[in-house]
């Protein structure tokens, strides 16, 4: 069966850590301007990049399409689709049941993204790396901090040493306290933090492996830790990218949640039980 071709925005986002510097100059542009690339020649985007039409030629192909006209129409097709244009385009005479569905399909579609750029491979070692690590540390500042927590209490009901603390002071105690047998997820959208980064380093001086859950895109978080896991998420009006991509973040920790659960076989099972009946106490 053919291979059905990725939407071209969210192959620019899955290829953007591997594109050249001139690359991601032509990238950079059509994730800005998207609409105004549907009524561009490849003349005029080249001389607005001030590069060879060659070179964008290049790029098209690179994407997957026999050339500029073939990626035009791709991108137009998305760009006028009912999916990309509901995508959030909230208005101050939407009703209230409008705004949710607008909000509900936007979460819809930046899940969606996520899971086209998720890399089987990253996936498997980061299960792998948290399973036979000694004890997690799930580290985030800012509204990542509460990712982070979130991902504490899904982990620890599958038996695993988890930890995550909110006060970065406390993570960089921490951070410092960890050995190679150990393991670190950093949680940031932007993967610029400069706490996160802090932390990283103090992470890194330890030995300890090291996963991120972030953006897809090269930044100095991607670039250090030992598996990248991305997100993709868009910027709208009234929400800004690190906001959408919470929903992503949240879904990807389910995974790796349930695909160590799966792993661990009847001690994850064990561990669960524990942990019902440990607050089965707590209901009425």
């Amino acid at each position: 069966m053919k291979k059905t071709q990725e939407p071209c925005l969210v192959t620019i986002r899955k290829l953007y850590p591997k594109f050249s510097v001139t690359e991601r100059k032509i990238a950079d542009y059509i994730l800005k301007n998207p609409n105004k690339i549907i009524h561009s020649s490849i003349n005029q985007l080249a001389e607005d990049l001030e590069v060879a039409d060659s070179t964008v030629f290049r790029f098209c192909k690179r994407l997957g399409y026999k050339g500029y006209q073939a990626m035009k129409i791709a991108l137009a097709s998305e760009v006028v689709s009912p999916i990309q244009d509901i995508h959030e385009k909230v208005t101050e005479g939407d009703t209230v049941d409008t705004v949710a569905s607008k909000v509900f399909r936007s979460n819809i579609k930046t899940i969606e993204d996520s899971l086209s750029v998720l890399n089987e491979e990253h996936l498997q070692a980061a299960v792998d790396c948290m399973i036979s690590a000694n004890s997690i540390e799930f580290f985030g500042s800012g509204g990542s901090s509460i990712i982070a927590l979130d991902a504490y209490h899904k982990l620890v009901r599958t038996g695993l040493k988890v930890h995550s603390v909110i006060d970065t002071h406390f993570q960089l105690m921490a951070a410092s306290q960890m050995t190679e047998k150990d393991c670190a997820v950093f949680i940031s959208h932007s993967g610029s933090s400069k706490d996160i980064l802090h932390i990283l380093n103090v992470v890194k001086s330890t030995g300890a492996k090291m996963i991120a859950i972030t953006n897809y895109a090269k930044s100095p978080l991607s670039a250090a830790v030992d598996i990248p896991l991305y997100t993709v998420s868009e910027e709208t009006e009234y929400r800004s990218e690190a906001l959408s991509s919470r929903i992503a973040q949240l879904t990807l920790i389910d995974v790796l949640y349930v695909n160590i659960l799966l792993k661990r076989g009847n001690e994850g099972k064990e561990a669960l039980k524990k942990m019902r009946e440990a607050i089965l106490v707590k209901r009425i």
